[in-house]
């Protein structure tokens, strides 16, 4: 075990931990990051990115996340690729445990993210980035005068289904059920927008293409008949879960397991913030993570020296 006491650990890679990591390296608090076995968050999933400031003919998600991560580590971040096994926080300072290793620390971040529910079929995960998304904020303009499927019929999908419309031809609402489980708001929206159609009764059963989607088969799940349909991509907006598994009895969580936070990144425990999309349900917006991963490092800093620690 390493008894140091560090100033600050941040827990998560994505924009929001290594904006984190970049303040609070810039104030001198030599920041470690577990950056966990698969670093870099959702960024990692996508190809190009044309919302993030800065970069007028767009950037891979992973280039990003790659030269924030440099960014970072030029002013003294440390990194630790693997994953938190759990977090003591019944004394102080905090036990951030990784495998066989314990880190004390005075402040934690918490920048974990949210994950977006996936299918879980396997031609899913083959054109993930090339067709398949589960941004349409990201991805819609890649997709204008196309045609595109949307999985799921709640809010979220309804409010991707719209936004799409912005930019493809035809958006298809595939929905497992025979009504939508959104609010009447955004359901009349949707049934008013000539763009949108509805398949009802049906699941995705496999996604088609060669280096692109081409196409999707459906089964209708009271019937069994698959059917196949051409389009050009597939949103997947079935929801998102935070990874918010270890911190579950040790700070508050919202019934859907985000965490609480109050004054934008405090957390219910002294010490402790949190950022990015796992405290976000709403906007899941890189540049959004990245800005509250800010607010996060310098309220450690503001912390820290109110501690004279």
């Amino acid at each position: 075990m390493n008894e140091t006491v560090r100033k600050c650990v941040i827990i998560g890679s994505g924009p929001a931990g290594l904006t984190s990591a970049i303040y609070t390296a810039r104030a001198n608090m030599s920041p470690l990051v577990i950056a966990g076995l698969i670093p870099g968050g959702q960024l990692m999933l996508t190809t190009t990115v044309e919302n993030f400031p800065g970069f007028p003919e767009g950037v891979d998600g992973p280039e990003l996340m790659m030269k924030m991560r440099e960014q970072s580590e030029k002013f003294g971040t440390e990194f630790v690729d693997e994953d938190v096994s759990s977090v003591d926080v019944s004394s102080y300072p905090y036990r951030v445990i990784v495998g066989d290793k314990e880190f004390l620390t005075y402040t934690i971040i918490i920048a974990t993210g949210a994950s977006a529910k996936w299918l879980d079929i396997p031609s899913e995960e083959r054109f993930k980035g090339h067709g398949v998304s589960s941004c349409a904020t990201c991805d819609g303009a890649f997709f204008k005068g196309k045609n595109v499927i949307v999985a799921g019929g709640g809010d979220v999908a309804m409010e991707d289904g719209i936004f799409l419309t912005k930019f493809a031809n035809k958006v298809t609402v595939v929905h497992r059920r025979d009504r939508l489980r959104a609010s009447k708001v955004l359901e009349e929206r949707a049934f008013k927008n000539e763009k949108m159609n509805f398949i009802w009764n049906s699941v995705i059963d496999e996604i088609l293409g060669d280096n692109k989607v081409r196409s999707v088969k459906l089964k209708n799940v009271l019937t069994g008949v698959v059917t196949e349909i051409p389009c050009d991509g597939v949103f997947i907006a079935i929801g998102h879960k935070p990874n918010t598994e270890i911190f579950h009895d040790k700070i508050d969580l919202d019934e859907k397991g985000y965490i609480k936070v109050h004054e934008n990144v405090k957390t219910s425990r002294e010490g402790i913030f949190a950022c990015g999309d796992v405290t976000d349900p709403r906007y899941r917006q890189a540049i959004t993570a990245a800005g509250s991963g800010c607010m996060a490092a310098l309220m450690v800093e503001h912390y820290l020296e109110e501690k004279e620690l």
